[in-house]
C-alpha cells in the first residue's frame, strides 16, 4: 500500500511555496488527491515535490511544478 502523509491546505501550500488557492484548484483538477471534504480536506505530501527553500532562513527559492493532470496525456505533434 503506498504511504501517505496528510496535512491540511494551508500545510501543503507552505510544502508546496504556493498559495492555498493553487491547492484547491488543483485538487478541483484531478492534479492532486483529496482526502475528506470542507474544514477537513486532507491532501497527500507525497504527491508533490517540496519546495526549494533556504537551508537557513527558509525563505522560498522555487515553489513546486504544477503536478499534471491525472489520466492525462500529451500528444506528440
Amino acid at each position: 500500500m503506498p504511504s501517505t502523509a496528510l496535512a491540511t491546505a494551508a500545510d501543503m501550500a507552505y510544502w508546496t511555496g504556493r498559495p492555498i488557492g493553487t491547492i484547491w484548484r488543483w485538487a478541483s483538477e484531478g492534479r492532486i488527491t483529496v482526502y475528506g471534504h470542507g474544514k477537513q480536506a486532507r491532501y497527500n505530501l507525497l504527491e508533490v515535490e517540496a519546495a526549494e527553500r533556504d537551508p537557513d532562513t527558509r525563505e522560498l527559492i522555487t515553489p513546486t511544478p504544477a503536478p499534471a493532470i491525472k489520466g492525462c496525456e500529451r500528444v506528440a505533434a
